[in-house]
């Protein structure tokens, strides 16, 4: 017996999964001397043996191209403190490192200054899923800063969030 197949609402799926609370991060590369970067909610750990770590993308990305072809790249975990970056780095057609600090990582990707943590990671895979593509990394390095009282930055039904549970818009 099979479940017939109703269409979904994009609108509604969407507002679906904004009931499910998630942390940012900042996927950066570095290319031909220019870094590149896009914003992105959708992160998760896959697997400790080997560190594996996945991320997606639109596949109209016009950065993630770039990203492939340099091989490697590093989550940056955006911090309470850090909205103003969260949303430069999520506009397209702008100069997306304007004003940003950062640094070298062990693999040559860039690490935004303020990060919660990051990351260093080579492309394991990639899959196509539906509009997006879903990338594989496997960390290669990654640096945990002394804990202090920064906290991630979250986003939750269409708001970013702290874990005081006190939503910003």
């Amino acid at each position: 017996m099979s479940i017939p197949s109703i269409a979904i609402d994009p609108s509604i799926f969407r507002e679906a999964l904004g009931h499910f609370a998630s942390g940012i991060a900042v996927i950066t590369s570095h290319m031909d001397d220019e870094p590149i970067g896009f914003t992105c909610q959708s992160f998760y750990s896959v697997s400790m043996s080997p560190p594996l770590v996945s991320f997606s993308v639109m596949s109209s990305s016009a950065s993630y191209p770039r990203i492939r072809q340099a091989g490697r790249f590093a989550v940056n975990i955006l911090s309470d403190e850090q909205i103003m970056i969260c949303n430069q780095f999520a506009r397209r057609g702008t100069d997306k490192w304007y004003g940003i600090e950062w640094q070298y990582s062990p693999l040559g990707n860039p690490i935004i200054t303020g990060s919660l943590h990051w990351l260093d990671c080579e492309i394991h895979a990639e899959h196509a899923a539906g509009d997006h593509l879903i990338v594989i990394g496997e960390v290669k390095a990654l640096n945990l800063l002394e804990a202090t009282a920064t906290q991630p930055l979250l986003y939750f039904k269409g708001q970013y969030c702290n874990l005081a549970s006190h939503c910003v818009t």
